[in-house]
């Protein structure tokens, strides 16, 4: 394999994966909207994006455009797509368009013309709560919270017998329980990918990422990464505001880490038709993260605002079991959270950012979507 196409290839994971495969003697071809959202009104090319990609203007629910874009390339990475559970809720038709119609365009297209590999990005948000073990050790999947315990501020999943459930780490073999329109659209996108896949011989990956952080996240997009809203919240001398308790736990894992693991994905020949988690596989807290990186940007005096409220399509806890990855792609996670997070922080330092955070939180309370 030599040319390497990337749907969303100017975004924030795909650029990092760009920079990647570069580095490992592929040609890289990006394809990307460039959606104001995420890249500003101005929809120009992204400076951190490498020189050496081959940028390619265009929507991925453009047959035309999603042809031209495959001309003489060899692997694809699926990563177009909105990005977003709580706007998800109420752009129904947007998310549907871009995920899943998205897509279909493209396996319709590499039905026509197929590739050596296909690796989509999927998300950790179709599993809605992670695994759980109960007191005496017996594994329970997460079901979705009543609304009745969460209006008492009752935030954690309870046994029958009532005692709390513990989380435990999430492996692929978990049932779905889709949330959010977006994990519904996720799933989609892995499933479709998946289904076209096996049916024309196209050897396909499904990487279900979990909280990636790093530079070049878009600190002035209200739905994207829990680090990059934290970010965007600091640099503006606001609090980060946290839904719940902030004790809800997550799985951060580096932007670096993330693009390795496509990499592996695209060069492991066992990898063809299966599932893999990417994440660090280390739990930590949202209240926790949110003042490591109040410290590191240097902003200790500001404490995090907990709101004790609940958001339709948000889970209580979900951490990545990472060994699958780690057996079959030889996937193992190199950057600590620590030495991640500093590293962001002084890419912070020269950034600015549109706090649109009240906005995004406001447009969610006027549709009922906040308990």
């Amino acid at each position: 394999m030599q040319k390497v196409l990337i749907t969303g290839g100017a975004g924030f994971i795909g650029s990092h994966l760009a920079d990647e495969l570069l580095s490992q003697g592929y040609q890289v071809r990006a394809l990307d909207c460039l959606n104001p959202q995420v890249h500003g009104h101005e929809r120009r090319r992204p400076d951190y994006l490498n020189p050496d990609v081959e940028l390619m203007v265009g929507d991925v629910c453009d047959a035309d455009a999603v042809q031209r874009a495959l001309q003489d390339v060899d692997a694809v990475f699926h990563f177009a797509a909105a990005v977003g559970v709580g706007q998800s809720m109420y752009e129904v038709a947007h998310y549907t368009r871009v995920n899943n119609l998205g897509t279909a365009v493209l396996m319709e297209a590499l039905i026509a013309r197929p590739v050596e590999r296909l690796v989509v990005a999927s998300s950790m948000s179709l599993y809605g709560e992670g695994l759980y073990r109960s007191a005496s050790g017996q594994v329970r999947e997460g079901s979705e919270r009543p609304l009745e315990q969460l209006r008492r501020a009752d935030w954690e999943l309870h046994d029958t017998d009532g005692s709390v459930l513990r989380p435990a780490p999430t492996p692929e073999t978990k049932s779905p329980a889709l949330a959010s329109v977006y994990a519904l659209s996720k799933f989609d996108q892995e499933r479709m990918a998946l289904m076209t896949g096996r049916a024309y011989q196209i050897p396909t990956v499904a990487l279900r990422f979990f909280n990636a952080y790093g530079p070049r996240q878009a600190l002035s997009n209200p739905y994207t990464g829990v680090l990059a809203i934290f970010a965007a919240r600091l640099l503006n001398d606001s609090a980060p505001r946290i839904f719940e308790d902030g004790l809800q736990q997550r799985d951060f894992v580096s932007v670096y880490d993330v693009a390795r693991a496509c990499r592996l994905a695209l060069e492991t020949p066992e990898a063809a038709g299966e599932v893999f988690n990417v994440g660090s596989g280390e739990p930590q807290t949202v209240r926790a993260v949110a003042a490591r990186l109040a410290r590191v940007m240097g902003k200790e005096g500001i404490d995090p605002e907990i709101l004790g409220k609940y958001r339709v399509g948000d889970i209580r806890h979900c951490f990545a079991d990472i060994g699958k990855a780690q057996q079959v792609l030889g996937y193992t996670p190199q950057v600590r959270l620590d030495d991640g997070m500093s590293e962001l922080a002084e890419w912070l330092a020269g950034q600015a950012a549109e706090d649109r955070v009240a906005q995004a939180s406001a447009e969610l309370s006027a549709r009922g979507l906040t308990v």
